[in-house]
């Protein structure tokens, strides 16, 4: 049955413009309900809002448009939104120049002058002529196509790079000369999580899916292929190299750097994953099983001619590197290399040499080894924070790193790997007095007793008054690390007073396995838990209060911000979910949402499981009768990752039983997607809608006068 979209004003629905300010009445577009009920063991659940999963139907499309008008039209009518921009425009107009990287007779480096929306490749020849080899600016007149990824041929004479439309996962890939910088075949399409793998010069690995049928934004993708394009042939004839025989939802290959093997690596969720080799050296060679099974996470990251490195969490929670001969690679013969420690690992190589950066309470720590496996050195970096890099081909000297914080810009830096010694090679040059502020971690309680840290920052001399305006951001999920590093629209939000607050919840990946998987299935709750009691803790040490307080998060953030707010309505004054995972009954029938099982379970597993999701599922936890906190839900109507419906469906039905006035908007990026890619001034406006949102809600009419 065809549902019929009604734009209805309900002028019985008023929204607070903030505390002690008026209440002005708020008319919402009233979203037609539909008759779907689903059936789970024996339990009927309601779907009322079902037909906003076709993101192809008019009537989806009238009530996005009906939905931004109401949004945009409160955003324009609070005072301070226009000098919030102005302020984030110009601190974020400074210019930013990646580390350099060497393909073939040219430095390549990213360099963007402030404000353009996609950064440019530029590259300098051996006399130091620099020009522009790749400006992603020119791709659209709009800023909606951006590059999603560059990869160069063996001896840098060839590039293929990837393009994403509207912030779209699924990708292009353009194939050039690299000297002459002539496209110089058709373009490849429909790929899709995948970067580029060259073998020489011939050709390149890639990965991606049948293209499903209906919407290819929401559509269920679950066979990923590794597929082999041999230059001057035609797509059409692209050999698949590994995944036609069963399904698995991510496939990818990569070739490494001596160019002797091709490594597969294969997972049908986001956690645990298979393990291949393949001679390339040998006509016909077969592909060889290292790991046959989705138990831990496994990837080579070295080979010195038949002695690969492998980088895996296999009876090592926390990770190590453990070498094994090509020609009995099970995991039986694996030897450590570099061992477990108490502190995650994540590896790079360069130079000639292995870097190991622990996270050691979500700070970097690198260590140096040579490929004897012997300790060099422990760096010494700039400060305590995040060091990233350190990647390079062997026969560089020189390496770069960057380092941050939440008050430090990230820089980048030169690294000599004979001598250890650090140079920088780029401060960017930004409007911030980070000496004026302050960044500290804490360790509260959970709910059960866990220990959580988080990082508090915030300007120097704060008032521990309970009425310091407070983000509260945290993810909370799939092994991720949230650790410290510098934002300019955070940093706006401290120059207003704001602090901003960052706990490491269970789920992520700061303390290794045994973390992740305590934030995972049937332990998800402890997750929103450690959320809760963070809220609490700023609360009790008086950094803010429930008045003050507005919780973050996207994508598995964005379910913690929404499973929060409906158990937990009355800690909050805002809530901002982002592109958020709200309908936990159905996440896992939407494109590649099946992958994230591993951590969330799915409601077909058991009734045990289903009755667990449905009890704090965002969408089927909003009640009548309950004031929620003025809510500003945030999307893009091309997000094909968390596809929009989610974001839909739950600021439907919180419109629809808000009881309070807080006000319910959801903001609709059009031609956007999951976040990548997004353009410069997207990315400003969207920080400033959010921070003046939050802002006026708290009750403030006036940005406090700058010094």
């Amino acid at each position: 049955m065809k549902k019929t979209f009604l734009i209805m004003a309900v002028s019985s629905t008023l929204a607070t413009f903030g505390q002690d300010q008026k209440a002005t009445t708020m008319k919402y577009p009233q979203t037609t309900k539909g008759t779907t009920v689903d059936v789970y063991f024996d339990t009927k659940v309601a779907d009322p809002y079902r037909w906003l999963e076709d993101d192809k139907s008019a009537e989806t499309g009238a009530w996005v448009k009906a939905q931004n008008e109401v949004t945009y039209d409160y955003l324009s009518k609070i005072p301070f939104r226009d000098a919030l921009k102005s302020r984030m425009e110009k601190l974020w107009n400074y210019e930013k120049i990646g580390a350099p990287f060497k393909e073939g007779e040219f430095t390549y480096y990213y360099k963007n002058n402030g404000l353009q929306n996609q950064s440019v490749l530029y590259r300098k020849d051996a006399k130091g002529n620099e020009t522009i080899f790749l400006d992603p600016n020119t791709f659209s007149k709009d800023g909606t196509t951006s590059l999603g990824g560059l990869d160069f041929s063996k001896d840098g004479s060839k590039v293929a790079y990837a393009i994403s439309e509207g912030g779209s996962d699924w990708r292009k890939v353009i194939i050039m000369d690299a000297i002459s910088q002539k496209i110089i075949e058709d373009t490849i399409v429909d790929v899709k999580f995948s970067g580029v793998s060259w073998k020489g010069n011939e050709g390149f690995y890639y990965s991606s899916y049948d293209k499903p049928k209906g919407s290819e934004l929401s559509a269920k993708t679950d066979q990923h292929k590794l597929y082999f394009h041999k230059l001057g042939t035609a797509q059409k004839t692209d050999k698949v190299i590994f995944g036609a025989d069963k399904k698995r939802r991510y496939v990818g290959g990569s070739v490494t750097e001596d160019d002797h093997y091709l490594v597969i690596t294969a997972a049908n969720s986001t956690y645990g994953n298979e393990l291949y080799i393949k001679d390339l050296t040998k006509a016909n060679s077969p592909i060889v099983t290292i790991v046959d099974n989705f138990k831990s996470s496994n990837a080579i990251i070295e080979n010195e001619g038949t002695k690969l490195f492998i980088d895996t969490d296999w009876n090592a929670p926390n990770k190590r590197i453990v070498t094994v001969d090509v020609n009995n690679p099970k995991p039986a013969n694996w030897k450590n290399f570099i061992a477990e420690t108490e502190n995650v690992l994540t590896t790079s190589t360069g130079a000639g040499y292995f870097f190991a950066n622990y996270m050691q309470d979500a700070v970097s720590v690198v260590k140096q080894y040579d490929y004897s496996g012997k300790l060099i050195r422990q760096i010494e970096l700039p400060g305590v924070g995040t060091a990233g890099g350190f990647g390079g081909k062997k026969k560089e000297n020189i390496l770069y790193y960057s380092f941050t914080n939440y008050i430090t810009p990230g820089s980048t830096y030169s690294f000599d790997a004979k001598t250890g010694i650090s140079s920088i090679y780029q401060r960017p040059k930004v409007d911030f007095k980070s000496e004026q502020y302050e960044s500290k971690q804490v360790f509260y309680t959970s709910k059960d007793g866990t220990k959580i840290p988080m990082i508090i920052t915030h300007k120097k001399g704060l008032k521990l008054d309970g009425k310091n305006p407070t983000i509260l951001y945290a993810y909370g999920g799939f092994n991720i690390s949230l650790t410290p590093s510098f934002s300019i629209a955070n940093a706006v939000w401290m120059e207003n007073g704001g602090v901003y607050a960052v706990p490491n919840l269970r789920g992520g990946g700061e303390y290794g396995k045994k973390w992740h998987d305590a934030g995972t299935k049937m332990q998800k709750q402890n997750v929103f838990d450690d959320f809760i009691a963070a809220a609490e803790y700023l609360i009790a040490q008086k950094y803010t209060s429930s008045q003050y307080l507005a919780i973050r998060g996207g994508s598995n953030g964005g379910l913690l911000v929404g499973a929060t707010m409906t158990q937990r309505p009355d800690l909050m004054k805002v809530a901002l979910p982002a592109v958020g995972v709200m309908d936990m009954l159905r996440y896992h029938t939407f494109t590649a949402g099946a992958g994230w099982a591993y951590d969330y379970g799915t409601a077909q597993d058991s009734k045990e499981m289903f009755n667990y999701l449905k009890g704090y599922s965002p969408v089927h936890n909003v009640k009548k009768d309950i004031q929620y906190p003025a809510t500003m839900v945030t999307t893009g109507d091309h997000d094909d990752r968390v596809v929009p419906a989610h974001s839909f469906k739950f600021a439907a039905e919180l419109q629809d039983k808000q009881a309070g006035t807080n006000p319910v908007l959801i903001r609709i990026d059009i031609n956007a997607g999951h976040g990548a890619g997004k353009s410069v001034a997207a990315t400003i406006q969207e920080n400033v809608d959010i921070q003046a949102f939050t802002l006026y809600n708290m009750g403030i009419q006036k940005l406090p006068e700058s010094k």
